[in-house]
């Protein structure tokens, strides 16, 4: 069972440009089952998503894997809720550091189970509103999180000079009306899930 679940994953990764070993298929697998077992009960993900937590969700969250350089070593997850895209990303990128930062509680208190049940040793977690980060990121991370201007000025405190931010946007964003101003945007489509949105990877002018 465990060959036929690791050729599922590296097919749809190998799809997304991302090269996973054995032990982080394991470790996926490990973080789909604490979304079911527990994310799911609390809320925190919608139960109408429990068969669809792999495309929908955990992929959705490795796509932005090549986007991020080996010399961008610190990243925010924002409002990380459940961990998505951190963790994903955290699992697929063991050369970067993660910090997931939730203000609520009771995710921080999944987010640290996850932490310890996975032994992600490149990820923090932070229980603190974004505004109280200190401006010290390479990329900042915005999957469900606010429309994108408002994502962007959350992501624009906390991030160094030459700092970016990836934003999980809808099918329909257009980024010449949905962007703020002073901002440059480039958008990176996903041909291998059809039913994404692109990111949209945002930085100053």
């Amino acid at each position: 069972m465990f060959h036929v679940k690791h050729e599922a994953w590296t097919r749809s990764a190998d799809l997304l440009g991302v090269d996973l070993s054995p032990a982080q298929v394991a470790a996926l697998d490990a973080y789909e089952e604490l979304l079911a077992d527990r994310a799911i009960p609390l809320g925190m993900v919608a139960s109408g998503d429990r068969d669809h937590l792999r495309n929908r969700h955990i992929l959705d969250s490795i796509r932005a894997a090549p986007l991020i350089e080996g010399s961008e070593g610190y990243t925010a997850d924002l409002g990380s809720g459940a961990g998505l895209p951190g963790v994903p990303l955290a699992i697929a990128r063991p050369d970067l550091r993660f910090v997931l930062v939730d203000v609520r509680s009771r995710r921080v208190a999944f987010l640290e189970l996850v932490v310890d049940t996975l032994g992600l040793i490149n990820v923090e977690v932070e229980q603190r509103s974004v505004e109280t980060l200190p401006p010290t990121f390479d990329v900042c991370l915005a999957r469900a999180l606010a429309e994108p201007r408002k994502a962007w000025t959350l992501a624009d405190r906390v991030l160094r000079p030459g700092g970016r931010l990836l934003y999980w946007a809808g099918r329909r964003f257009d980024p010449s009306t949905g962007t703020p101003e002073g901002v440059v945007v480039s958008v990176r489509a996903t041909p291998g899930l059809a039913d994404a949105g692109p990111i949209a990877i945002m930085t100053r002018q």
